[in-house]
């Protein structure tokens, strides 16, 4: 029998809460994001996130943590080999990925790929590096729009990033050559998560400012997850963010963009005042991509604060029968080593608009519980090939 009407799972891109046990196998011995940055940070204050268990789920956060929380609170690790953002929501939908995607961090892309794409689009290709997308456009922005050169750059995620001048360049032509770029990635030894679409306006440096038409291309996840499962038996799936990109379109049956995480929050809490039966899945991205891979703890403690407020606002607009879910995807440590992700475990808040029950989840061995509570609330069967057990008999 249906408990919940509606449910939200709201994803805090990247809010680790301490590493995995193989977190050396990763480089990331040590790395704990949210404990970081409550250190480098000490008036960071997040009431709304706190009565809800967060520091209760964090294992050094005895000292904060709520006597009677008013939410169910638990521990996440990852089963998948990854610690990217694709992994990481595909596990909370079901899919265990076992082969990490490719990263060119070090070096950036083979002279192959680049000589393909080049003889491909037609464009002669500048950057190939790691980068930070602000500063790329700082370096090599003019020499773009003053030679129709195209900018391509990757970061320490799977991804390859096109830079476009919406005026120069234009919209279209930057979304045809991000469609060469993915298909010529989808080859196993360039094959990377996402190619990413980077349009910018602005014509000299300090003016350049990148956009909202962001276009990201993902490979698809390699079977049915909880998502299509409840799009075909005719439940809404409403995507907030870029979980539309992160899912390649599947089993989505809205989709809302978002200019920031604040704006996501404020879509989500539009949603709920909206009539739906069915999934709004959310990612708030500015955690990771404007604070973590920036090694900014100031900038993060700032954001999770300005999350916390709209969720407030979120939490007052809830109705009896909705079940609310945060969550995160991986961790970004922002006081660690480099700018990549860290491999760290990821706190479970749940929460019921009818407020009937609390306490604690434990810890589970796998992202997909999410999933898997989900379909079993909705009465759907995980696909074939999923994974994960669901945890809403603990959930009053």
């Amino acid at each position: 029998m249906e408990r919940f009407h509606r449910v939200f799972i709201i994803v805090l891109d990247s809010l680790g809460i301490g590493e995995m046990e193989d977190a050396a196998r990763f480089g990331d011995e040590g790395a704990d994001t949210l404990g970081h940055i409550a250190q480098a940070v000490p008036r960071l204050s997040l009431p709304n996130l706190a009565k809800l268990g967060l520091w209760n789920a964090h294992p050094s956060g005895k000292e904060q943590a709520e006597k009677h929380p008013e939410g169910y609170y638990g521990v996440l690790q990852e089963r998948s080999n990854g610690k990217d953002t694709m992994t990481g929501h595909w596990e909370m939908m079901g899919i265990y990925t076992t082969k990490p995607f490719k990263t060119f961090t070090e070096n950036g892309f083979p002279e192959e790929l680049i000589k393909e794409l080049e003889e491909r689009t037609g464009r002669t290709i500048i950057g190939n590096k790691s980068a930070s997308g602000t500063e790329i456009l700082e370096e090599l922005g003019e020499e773009e729009i003053a030679t129709g050169h195209m900018i391509v750059y990757t970061s320490a995620d799977s991804v390859l990033q096109i830079c476009g001048n919406e005026e120069t360049f234009g919209l279209d032509e930057l979304y045809r050559c991000c469609e060469i770029a993915r298909e010529l990635t989808m080859k196993d030894e360039w094959k990377v998560g996402r190619v990413i679409a980077r349009p910018y306006v602005g014509k000299k440096k300090g003016e350049f400012v990148r956009t909202s038409n962001r276009h990201d291309y993902a490979v698809k996840p390699p079977g049915p997850t909880v998502l299509d499962a409840l799009k075909k038996a005719g439940y809404d799936v409403i995507s907030i963010g870029k979980i539309k990109d992160i899912f390649a379109g599947e089993g989505i049956t809205k989709a809302w963009k978002s200019k920031s995480s604040v704006h996501g929050m404020e879509q989500t809490t539009e949603a709920a005042d909206q009539e739906f039966h069915g999934l709004c899945f959310v990612n708030l991205v500015d955690f990771d991509a404007l604070w973590g891979h920036r090694r900014d703890p100031e900038g993060y403690a700032a954001e999770l604060e300005r999350f916390d407020n709209k969720l407030g606002e979120l939490l007052d607009v809830l109705q009896e029968d909705d079940l609310l879910m945060i969550t995160a995807d991986h961790g970004n440590d922002p006081t660690y080593k480099g700018t990549d992700h860290t491999r760290e475990k990821v706190p479970l808040l749940v929460y019921s608009g009818s407020d009937k029950g609390a306490g604690s989840l434990g810890e589970q061995d796998t992202f997909a519980v999410i999933g898997a509570t989900v379909a079993e609330n909705f009465g759907v069967e995980m696909p074939e090939g999923t994974i994960g057990h669901s945890l809403l008999h603990l959930i009053r």
